[in-house]
């Protein structure tokens, strides 16, 4: 049996169609165009290549980008201060702290002034409280746990009853997506590195979904037949036939765990572009929240 392959990047497409589709909507009804500011404080790479894409994607769905840097020695009432004036700007509707901070920094801190109704990344503490309580909704879920959820709705898994395994308890990845499966009434476990025989308990999963940071740590003996693998993994390792010399691969054996998985995500082209489809449509969102539309 070969599992079927989610196709992330396909997913994501259809979601940024609907947002530019809303974006214009919105501008011409409302005269209104959404505004999704970013906060960068200092000089992550993966941080820098993530904002990059955030504004590209903003200028291509009909969405515009305030851009806002500050050095890596920026002050922590420097970072709250800008966060403050940015949330009390109505030309911004969402407002992007990417994480790591600097150490100086208090990353509670910075998100707490967030507001809630522009925290489209899901990160104020408040949301993420919101998020692990019965009867109660955050304002937006994080963007790449929200993005496995929707993979998962897309792709016909039942989450409701389904044992669902998480390897990770990251606040980015692990702890939310392990609320939000929760929430969806699944039988949870969440696996970290203290667990004992984590392929144990792998292999009862029918939803496994896989935030470790370990290239190809999950093998496809520690996999349930049939089960809906989702791989939220990346790292790189070397490969002479790329022009810069290496790859981008997923904490899942890809190739072995295909052939026994029912459902698989791929990397790259998995969850990765779910991440920046979920902020576009939080951020439209929160702007058409702003109107009342």
């Amino acid at each position: 049996m070969t599992a079927t392959i989610i196709d992330g990047t396909k997913i994501a497409e259809e979601i940024r169609s609907q947002v530019k589709a809303e974006a214009a909507a919105l501008k011409e009804k409302h005269g209104l165009v959404a505004g999704l500011a970013t906060v960068l404080v200092g000089d992550n790479p993966a941080s820098q290549a993530y904002v990059r894409m955030k504004r590209k994607t903003c200028a291509d769905l009909g969405l515009t980008s305030f851009g806002h840097e500050l050095p890596a020695t920026a002050t922590q009432a420097e970072v709250v201060d800008l966060v403050r004036r940015l949330g009390a700007d109505p030309a911004v509707h969402g407002i992007l702290v990417p994480l790591p901070l600097p150490n100086q920094i208090s990353e509670e801190a910075a998100l707490r002034e967030v507001p809630l109704a522009k925290d489209v990344d899901g990160f104020n503490p408040v949301n993420m409280g919101n998020l692990g309580m019965k009867n109660r909704m955050p304002t937006f879920a994080p963007c790449t746990p929200a993005g496995v959820i929707e993979l998962l709705d897309r792709t016909g898994a039942r989450i409701e009853g389904a044992h669902a395994v998480v390897l990770g308890r990251s606040n980015i990845v692990g702890l939310p997506v392990s609320l939000l499966l929760l929430g969806r009434n699944a039988t949870l476990t969440v696996c970290h590195s203290r667990t004992k025989d984590i392929g144990a308990v792998t292999r009862e999963a029918d939803i496994l979904v896989v935030a470790i940071g370990k290239t190809r740590f999950v093998t496809a003996g520690m996999v349930k037949p049939g089960a809906v693998v989702i791989d939220v993994g990346i790292n790189a390792i070397p490969d002479a036939t790329k022009k810069s010399g290496k790859r981008l691969v997923g904490d899942v054996d890809y190739d072995a765990v295909k052939e026994v998985a029912g459902a698989i995500t791929p990397v790259p082209g998995g969850v990765g572009p779910m991440t920046i489809a979920m902020l576009m449509r939080n951020t439209i969102t929160a702007a058409k929240r702003s109107v009342g539309a």
